[in-house]
């Protein structure tokens, strides 16, 4: 059975964590993983973009001239394409991005993504990771002293110095355990869970 790692915020080593074996033994199943980063990064698309076709600008109900006549190529309305302030050709609608996958998918890329971060330790486990108060520069000593230059940090919501604390600092992410997704643990070198937070998170996979 693997083991991970427990510091304390001074960077010493106090003990280790069994990692659940569901996670520990899984084989990573990049094709899984790659599935679901996709669905991820699609689902972050609003698709709001929009223009207007010829239709739907306002004015052009009239025809600019007569047809025949005038040596001027024939014209309909004033909102053609073709014409300043006219309605676009082929622009960019509303459209829904949003994909799906199984749901046992999902939780199995998951599972792929933990495992190889065990398997190369870069998951590591904090006993606490408490500030007295939000402060920037409190965090960096922190995360220099545990030497982590990119990292996704794992705690309970209710730990709100520490989220302050770190939304400003470039390469490092404070997220809650429930809200951990696939695309910020492989967008970050560590993965870093407090003791309370990581006995939470696991427990979905049991």
């Amino acid at each position: 059975m693997s083991k991970v790692q427990v510091f304390d915020q001074s960077g010493k080593k106090i003990k280790e964590k069994n990692a659940p074996k569901e996670i520990a033994s899984y084989p990573v199943k990049e094709h899984l993983i790659y599935e679901a980063v996709v669905q991820y990064r699609a689902n972050q698309r609003q698709g709001t973009a929009y223009t207007k076709t010829r239709g739907k600008v306002r004015g052009g109900g009239r025809k600019p001239w007569r047809q025949k006549g005038t040596g001027r190529a024939r014209a309909g309305s004033i909102r053609s394409p073709l014409w300043r302030s006219g309605g676009t050709t082929f622009g960019p609608l509303p459209k829904d991005y949003s994909q799906k996958i199984p749901k046992k998918a999902r939780r199995n890329a998951l599972k792929s993504v933990l495992s190889s971060k065990i398997a190369e330790k870069q998951l590591i486990v904090l006993d606490s990771l408490e500030l007295k108060e939000p402060k920037t520069k409190e965090a960096k000593d922190i995360l220099k002293t545990l030497n982590l230059n990119s990292a996704l940090l794992v705690d309970h919501h209710e730990n709100k110095n520490l989220f302050l604390s770190m939304r400003n600092i470039p390469k490092v992410k404070a997220v809650d355990y429930n809200q951990v997704n696939i695309y910020d643990i492989l967008n970050y070198n560590w993965l870093v869970f407090t003791e309370k937070a990581f006995d939470s998170f696991m427990e979905r996979f049991k």
